[in-house]
Order: C-alpha cells, then structure tokens, then sequence
C-alpha cells in the first residue's frame, strides 16, 4: 500500500486546503461561507436552476444545502418559488443583491488567482486544471464499486452494516 501522505485523494485534500487557505479570507470579509460561495457561483452559471441540480454543481448534500438557502434566502441573496412543472420541486435563482456580492468578490477573487498563477505558474496551473478536468471525466465513466466487491477481504474485517 502506497504511504499515507502520497496517496491521491490526501494530497487532493492538501492541495485544496492550500487553495481554500488564500479564499477563506476574503470570503469570511464578505460574510460568506465556502459552500455559500459555491452556490451563489453555480447560480451565476444559470438563469435558474432545480435544487436537486444545484446541490450535485455545488457537491452538496441535500440537508446542508436546505439550511445554506434558507440563510442566502433570508439575506435577499438567492430566490426560491416552486416549479411550474411540479409544485414540490423548487427553483433557485440568485438575485441583483447575489450578483452585486459576486461582483464586489470578483476583483479579489482574480487577484488572488494572479498571486496563485505567479506563484506556481500559469501555464503549470492552465495543465493541472485541465489534468483535474481529464482525471475528474476518466474516473466518472467507471462504475462505483463497493469494498466487498472490490476485494475479497476478510470477513473480521467488513463492516456490519447493511448497504443499501
């Protein structure tokens, strides 16, 4: 088994961290959290868009994203109103307040993705994107398999629980 430190999703998470570290600050001077930022930045992509969809752009869970909108909601950043389709489903929109924000972030947000290109290079930066996009489309046309399926590993060592 290859070490701890150099297996690919530890170092994923190490270098997002390192990334996250420049943004959490800016982000935190605009009242915003993270998960809030990517939604709001998701919703700029689309004029409106289902819940369900924006929790899989953002990689939210349901719950965690219910909570997140009802805040940006209560602030006047995002809107909600049901489906015309079907009255239980919900349609997300951000407002003029939620695109006054991102622009009041934008500069920053560029600035410190200069500081970031200068720092590791952009055209290093320009090919790791695009590695993460390949990696990320290559691994998403593989089946999930389960541990039990993937291995044949002994039983003291399965979980009990049952899978779905």
């Amino acid at each position: 088994m290859r070490d701890f430190s150099r297996s690919l999703p530890m170092q994923l998470l190490r270098s997002r961290e390192a990334v996250m570290r420049q943004f959490r600050p800016l982000l935190r001077a605009h009242g915003l959290s993270e998960q809030q930022w990517r939604i709001l930045r998701a919703l700029t992509a689309v004029d409106t868009t289902e819940v369900t969809e924006l929790a899989h752009s953002a990689y939210l869970l349901g719950p965690s994203l219910s909570r997140i909108l009802r805040d940006l909601e209560a602030r006047k950043l995002i809107a909600r109103k049901p489906s015309k389709d079907d009255q239980r489903r919900s349609m997300v929109s951000i407002t003029r307040k939620g695109l006054t924000l991102i622009a009041a972030v934008a500069p920053f947000s560029e600035a410190i993705y200069a500081e970031i290109a200068r720092r590791y290079g952009a055209a290093k930066l320009a090919e790791l994107q695009e590695m993460l996009r390949v990696l990320e489309a290559s691994l998403s046309a593989l089946p999930v398999r389960h541990a039990v399926e993937a291995v044949d590993s002994p039983k003291d060592f399965r979980s009990t629980r049952k899978t779905k």
